[in-house]
Order: structure tokens, then C-alpha cells, then sequence
């Protein structure tokens, strides 16, 4: 459900003077689009009309300027973006609760991308940003983008070596405490995954084995997910009935199948996305803010995964 901003009139100022802003860094962007076009339109009827020398002269001159351009607009573009995040979007949190925090430079590292477990292995590129942090109840929640990759060599129409980077996860990594000190880690995967991926994972020693699998008695739960650990009494006590039910009806309202660990006091669920939120358009009108919207909606799902699988309900103390 769309957050009701309309009658926030502090949020409304915010997105008017930054749709202003926006509107100049779309016009110079295509300015200089339109600009870039007829630079080489002119380079080649220097070379028709044998100006060639001064053509290309000329058109040295005409991208120097415009890399000059591009450096102001980018660092316009920049500072825009920044104060998207920080007066617009952080503004619009207190919609969900007022005690949710964004920060855009925050992240969750690649070391606890790894700790996690929800993926095999370290990947070769990793980077993260746009941190939310809070609390619904009695637990407490962060989540962030994340995108990581791994690098593989193929051979070229050559013969030659080249590297080509492959996407492992791209989405929102979701962190919560899940009030009990696991003694194992249980790990919740989907059923198939990408080529990509399986291939990187093939090069990756996984603690995984045929012997860590579990077959859980909700059978839609082990059509849709795989589900290993090495400690299956834990495992049993983590993924209820009630649990299973749970984790399912979140995975229906997600866009992509989802994937869940849980290790040391924590349950980490990877949300794999298509697309980058929390990012100010360009060429979309903020007076019509559906983007805010989106984002605040994507937050608002992220806040209510405590209550879908029921989080505050403390089945177990941390011993």
C-alpha cells in the first residue's frame, strides 16, 4: 500500500525544489547528447569534403568541452541523487515508523555476505549501499543492496583468453536477530538456480553435502527449496510447520525465489532483484512520485518480514 505523502507538506517542498534540479540535469544530459550527434555528423562531412584535418580538429576541441560538461553535470547528478536519499526518501520513513534510519554510504560487508552462507564461496567483486536499520517490535533489522559477482576466463573467436564477469546476486541482502545462538548453520536455498551461478558454485568446496540435506514434511516448502544443515534437530526446531508456511508466502510476494540462512543469531534472507532502488530519476517527474513510492514500498516489505514470520514471538532465550 502507497505511503499517503500528499499532505506532508515539509516532503512536498523537498521534491519540489528537487524536481527542479532535475529538470536541469535532463536538459543538459540531452543537450549534450544532441551536441555529441552532431559533432560526428560534422567529422563526417569534413572527411566528404575533404576538411578531414579540420574537421577532426574541431571535434576535438567540441569533446573537450563536452567532457568538461560532463564532469559539472556529473557532480550535479551526484549531489541530486545524495539529496534524494537524504530529504526526500529519508524524510518519507517515517510513513513505516519513525525509528527506521537510511543511510546511503552504510552497507553490509562482504565479510558478512560470506558469514551468511548464502552463497558458497567469496566472490571476486562485491559491493553493497543503502543501509536501512531499525526495529519492528522486539527485533531488531537491517538490510541493504548488494550485488556480487565472479570472474571466469573463455576463449574468444582467437583463441585467446578473455575475462567475463557473471552475476551471482543482485538485490537486497535482509538481516535480522533471530533471538537464539544457533550451534550450526541452516541454510535454505531455491530449488534451481541460474547456470551462472551453478557454475561458480561448481569451483566452490561447499560444506553442503548430500548428508547435510534435509527433507522437510511440508511438501510445497521442499518443491521450492532445498534445505541443508548440519545439525537437522536445530534445523527442525528453526523451520516449524508455522515457519515453512511463512517463508513460502513470503517467497509468492517476492519478485524472485528467495534464498534464507541462519547462523550465529541471525536469519539472512537474499531477495534477488531486477532493478536499483533507492535511486533518484532523471527523466520522471518527482512531482509525481511514483519512484518514492516504489522505494517506500519496498522498505514497507522488508519492515513487515517480522510479522510475516512472526520474529517477536520469542519461542527461544539466547543462551
Amino acid at each position: 500500500m502507497a505511503p499517503n505523502i500528499e499532505n506532508d507538506t515539509a516532503l512536498l517542498q523537498a521534491l519540489a525544489a528537487l524536481e527542479v534540479e532535475r529538470k536541469k540535469i535532463a536538459a543538459q544530459k540531452i543537450t549534450d547528447e544532441v551536441f555529441t550527434a552532431l559533432c560526428f555528423i560534422g567529422l563526417s562531412v569534413s572527411y566528404f569534403l575533404n576538411h578531414l584535418l579540420t574537421g577532426i580538429a574541431v571535434f576535438i576541441v567540441f569533446m573537450l568541452i563536452l567532457s568538461i560538461r560532463y564532469t559539472f553535470r556529473n557532480d550535479k547528478l551526484t549531489r541530486y541523487r545524495e539529496r534524494y536519499k537524504r530529504e526526500a526518501l529519508s524524510a518519507a520513513l517515517k510513513f513505516i515508523d519513525p525509528n527506521l534510519t537510511f543511510n546511503p554510504s552504510g552497507y553490509i560487508d562482504a565479510h558478512e555476505f560470506e558469514y551468511s552462507q548464502l552463497y558458497d564461496g567469496p566472490p571476486d567483486f562485491y559491493g553493497s549501499e543503502d543501509l536501512v536499520a531499525g526495529s519492528a517490535g522486539k527485533t531488531a533489522f537491517y538490510f541493504a543492496e548488494a550485488f556480487a559477482e565472479y570472474k571466469k576466463e573463455y576463449q574468444d573467436k582467437d583463441g585467446r583468453k578473455r575475462p567475463r564477469l557473471y552475476e551471482i546476486f543482485k538485490g537486497i541482502i535482509f538481516v535480522a536477530d533471530f533471538n537464539k545462538n544457533f550451534n550450526r548453520v541452516t541454510v535454505v536455498k531455491p530449488k534451481a538456480g541460474k547456470s551462472a551461478v551453478g557454475a561458480w558454485l561448481s569451483k566452490n568446496v561447499s560444506f553442503f553435502a548430500d548428508e547435510n540435506l534435509i527433507r522437510l514434511e511440508n511438501t510445497e516448502f521442499d518443491k521450492t527449496f532445498v534445505t541443508y544443515s548440519s545439525d537437522q534437530v536445530e534445523a527442525r526446531y528453526i523451520l516449524t510447520p508455522a515457519m515453512m508456511e511463512s517463508i513460502l508466502k513470503l517467497n509468492h510476494q517476492s519478485i524472485n525465489t528467495i534464498r534464507l540462512s541462519f547462523t550465529g543469531s541471525k536469519m539472512y534472507i537474499a531477495f534477488p532483484l531486477n532493478r536499483n532502488y533507492f535511486e533518484a530519476p532523471i527523466f520522471g517527474s518527482l512531482l509525481k512520485p511514483v519512484t518514492l513510492y516504489n522505494d517506500i514500498n519496498v522498505i514497507k516489505f522488508m519492515y513487515d518480514i517480522v510479522k510475516e514470520l512472526d520474529l517477536n514471538t520469542r519461542i527461544w532465550g539466547k543462551e
